[in-house]
């Protein structure tokens, strides 16, 4: 059953005592990065292998999303600003433990692309906190797989839409 988290602002981004960030580059401009992440919510599982569904609720403010391994996560959108950033508060999960969860995409340009940053803000007991370190190596890894499988897609996007 779903359990009702913490509601906590953008600013738990920067004062959450877990803050896992982590760092990618896309070859794709920050448009179309931006697009993938807030616009075509149902594409994720396409790219984030983590994810097994995505669908945007209330008209957009928010999202459902069910992850690998049976988590569920019902989160409002806290965060849209066009080619910049992308951030959601989980609002109601089954996941143990987790008290308070926001995540936020930051997109910079860099040079013909885009600096990827996601930023995993989580609050918990002692335990989760301890369980959330440790998967740091596994959600790293999960992160760069997404931004590359992201860039390919979107790059066989642009060459089919050049033929």
């Amino acid at each position: 059953m779903h359990r009702l988290l913490r509601p906590v602002g953008l600013d738990f981004i920067e004062v959450a005592p877990t803050r896992l960030v982590f760092a990618g580059r896309a070859t794709a401009a920050p448009e179309e990065v931006y697009r993938a992440l807030a616009e075509e919510v149902e594409g994720w599982p396409s790219w984030f292998r983590a994810v097994t569904g995505a669908r945007p609720m209330d008209g957009g403010a928010g999202r459902a999303i069910r992850l690998a391994g049976g988590v569920r996560f019902e989160e409002t959108i806290m965060a849209a600003d066009p080619e910049r950033r992308y951030a959601y508060r989980v609002d109601k999960t089954n996941a143990p433990g987790i008290q308070a969860l926001l995540e936020e995409w930051r997109l910079t340009p860099s040079g013909s692309g885009t600096h990827v940053q996601w930023t995993f803000a989580a609050d918990g007991p002692p335990t989760v906190r301890l369980a959330l370190a440790a998967a740091r190596p596994a959600l790293g890894h999960s992160f760069r797989s997404a931004v590359r499988a992201l860039d390919l897609r979107l790059a066989a996007r642009r060459r089919g839409s050049d033929q």
